[in-house]
């Protein structure tokens, strides 16, 4: 009977994409590019971030940056304001890191208060050191193809690695992405067109989200809705992507599938935590690794 246990667990082990395993191999060799850069070239690569007020989500996805700075030797110096900061204040001070020879990435930590007109700020930051992959014009050229991904938003960019480390095919796959939003389910689908997947996205206007869903041998979903996909949505033996987060009465974390019922039903699953947020946050490690070699012209 042990045996048979063993054996189960294997199987459901096998099937999730772990996220912080995955994330911390990154990290790591991403601690020998940094330490490369210290020796070889004397760039010690830095990022700035810009926190305004005290959202407990934000402190806590600051919190992980700031850790995942810690491991790979990436310098972090964070800029905090209240919420009654205004929007140009937030945009002299990004302009302000836009000069500063010192700071390789720019991070503005989203969302912002609402009084703050978030486009300007973002339109603010240089895409040299747009580390976050937001601006229109690091965005325009990820469109192009993958040889111009050089500073791609870090979750849809975390998705893709994901995919690659479990070497779950992209080209010719039909891949349904769930959100079609500015920072992520725009630019993931444009990067699995980008790799010949064939892409269908969904959004809250779509009719009988189901039946594109169930369909799917990649879906990737990210809403904010808790358990909006469930098992009878999703085809046997496909791949589920869990992007969202959100947060129950209880202060349990759930993604926006129903993981208990689904996990069984498909080959590859994502947890939620532990899933998509640490892929996220290694890809914003490399990207300011990547803005530091670019800006001092390391190949």
């Amino acid at each position: 009977m042990g045996g048979l246990k063993s054996f189960i667990f294997f199987i459901i082990f096998m099937a999730l994409m772990d996220g912080r395993k995955v994330s911390k191999e990154i990290l790591l060799n991403l601690e020998k590019e940094v330490n490369k850069l210290h020796d070889q070239y004397h760039v010690h690569p830095k990022l700035g971030v810009i926190l305004v007020g005290r959202d407990p989500a934000s402190l806590s996805y600051i919190k992980q940056k700031q850790k995942a700075c810690a491991k790979t030797g990436i310098e972090w110096e964070q800029f905090t304001y209240n919420t009654d900061v205004s929007t140009e204040e937030i945009i002299e001070k990004v302009k302000e890191l836009n000069e500063d020879e010192k700071f390789h990435g720019i991070l503005v930590q989203l969302p912002l208060p609402e009084k703050i007109y978030t486009p300007d700020v973002i339109r603010a930051i240089d895409p040299k050191k747009d580390v976050d992959g937001f601006t229109a014009y690091n965005l325009g050229k990820m469109f192009l193809s993958t040889k111009f991904e050089h500073l791609a938003p870090c979750t849809p960019m975390g998705v893709i690695k994901f995919l690659e480390y479990y070497k779950i095919p992209i080209e010719g796959q039909d891949i349904v992405v769930v959100g079609h939003s500015n920072l992520v389910g725009k630019p993931l689908a444009a990067m699995f067109l980008n790799r010949n997947a064939t892409v269908t996205v969904c959004h809250i206007h779509t009719k009988d989200l189901s039946s594109h869903t169930k369909n799917a041998d990649i879906l990737c979903v990210a809403v904010g809705k808790p358990n909006l996909i469930t098992a009878n949505m999703v085809k046997d033996d496909s791949v589920v992507i869990d992007i969202g987060i959100n947060r129950l009465e209880d202060g349990k974390l759930v993604g926006d599938v129903d993981f208990e019922s689904i996990k069984d039903k498909v080959k590859y699953i994502t947890p939620v935590p532990g899933g998509a947020g640490p892929m996220t946050v290694a890809c914003l490690m490399e990207n300011t690794i990547k803005a530091a070699k670019r800006i001092h012209n390391i190949l």
